[in-house]
C-alpha cells in the first residue's frame, strides 16, 4: 500500500514555525576557528564523558538527615 500525496491530512500538517532571529549572524562577525589547545581539551571531555558510566541502581531517596 503506498503513501500518496491524496493520502495526506493536510489538516494535521503544520507550517515551520520561523526560525529565532537570534540563530542568525547579522553582518561580518564570522565565529572563530577554535585553537589546537581548545580542540584537545574538547577531545578530552568527549572521551572522558563516553568512557564515565552511569550508576545503574537509583540514588536513595533519603535525604542527609534522614540517613543519619
Amino acid at each position: 500500500m503506498s503513501n500518496t500525496d491524496r493520502d495526506v491530512d493536510h489538516a494535521l500538517a503544520y507550517p515551520e514555525p520561523p526560525a529565532s532571529p537570534l540563530w542568525h549572524r547579522h553582518g561580518g562577525a564570522k565565529a572563530r576557528p577554535l585553537t589546537p589547545a581548545q580542540q584537545k581539551r574538547n577531545y578530552e571531555l568527549l572521551e572522558l564523558a563516553q568512557r564515565t558510566t552511569r550508576p545503574r541502581a537509583p540514588r536513595p531517596t533519603q535525604t542527609l538527615a534522614e540517613a543519619s
